[in-house]
């Protein structure tokens, strides 16, 4: 994974590094397949415990890469299967049973907007921007943006964000829940990795539970607490709650503590 990403692993925690500086970190062919990759790689690790997500160079991702797609020479059917290809490491990563943080500095455009709302936790500078620019070019938003932008902030907002294909500061993206802190730039690779390691920490069997049921479609009532009678009863017999229980009575620390952000 030297060509355009950098990917690390270490104690439980895995750093995806988008790293096209020269380009903004924009998706090209040669990306799409090492982040199938790594996405494949992060699955089949259990040793893995959360997810980082950055870019280098001052910028997130800058989404698509034209000059890559300008020259596919691609049909209807190739553009479709391209898309499909694609969409299977994206939906692998929406579907994640573990936390995944974005840590995103600089330019969130198009695809590389996707990714982040991807993501569980989102933390940002104040040079972080975003943008769904997909209308300018003709195209819808993909990566599964179509999905999750409603999801976080409302379809009326949603609409307005994809129609509109304006650019979102940090600070409004704060207040529309896109992103959830803003730190500054010199703190963010350290504010990531907090955050993540502090679920190396937490029961992997209540994340992935939890992140189960919040990603299925809204259901009724009696259903979703039929799921919490049953995600509960596996959770009650596992080692992680019994240890947790066991700490707690003996007035030991919590395995799992929030980071918050002094102590980052």
């Amino acid at each position: 994974m030297v060509n355009t990403l950098e990917f690390t692993v270490a104690d439980g925690v895995a750093t995806l590094t988008f790293n096209r500086p020269a380009q903004r970190n924009a998706i090209d062919l040669v990306m799409r397949g090492e982040l199938a990759q790594c996405f494949a790689n992060v699955q089949k690790d259990r040793t893995i415990r959360a997810l980082v997500l950055t870019g280098a160079g001052g910028a997130f991702c800058a989404g698509g890469d034209l000059r890559s797609m300008q020259s596919s020479g691609n049909d209807g059917a190739g553009w479709r299967a391209r898309m499909q290809d694609a969409h299977q490491w994206v939906g692998a990563l929406i579907e994640l049973d573990r936390p995944v943080i974005a840590a995103v500095d600089g330019p969130a455009y198009g695809a590389g907007f996707s990714l982040v709302l991807a993501a569980d936790f989102v933390i940002a500078t104040p040079a972080a921007r975003f943008c769904m620019p997909f209308l300018k070019l003709g195209l819808v938003p993909d990566f599964g943006a179509l999905h999750t932008l409603p999801r976080v902030v409302g379809m009326q907002r949603a609409k307005e964000l994809m129609l509109s294909a304006r650019e979102v500061a940090a600070d409004e993206a704060l207040r529309l829940g896109i992103v959830g802190e803003i730190v500054p730039a010199d703190r963010l690779p350290a504010r990531a990795q907090a955050l993540a390691a502090s679920f190396t920490g937490a029961s992997p069997l209540a994340i992935s539970l939890m992140k189960r049921a919040l990603a299925a479609e809204p259901a009724n009532l009696a259903a979703t607490l039929e799921f919490e009678a049953d995600a509960q009863a596996l959770c009650f017999t596992s080692a992680q709650h019994r240890e947790a229980v066991a700490r707690f009575l003996d007035k030991q620390p919590a395995a799992f503590v929030w980071p918050t952000g002094e102590q980052s």
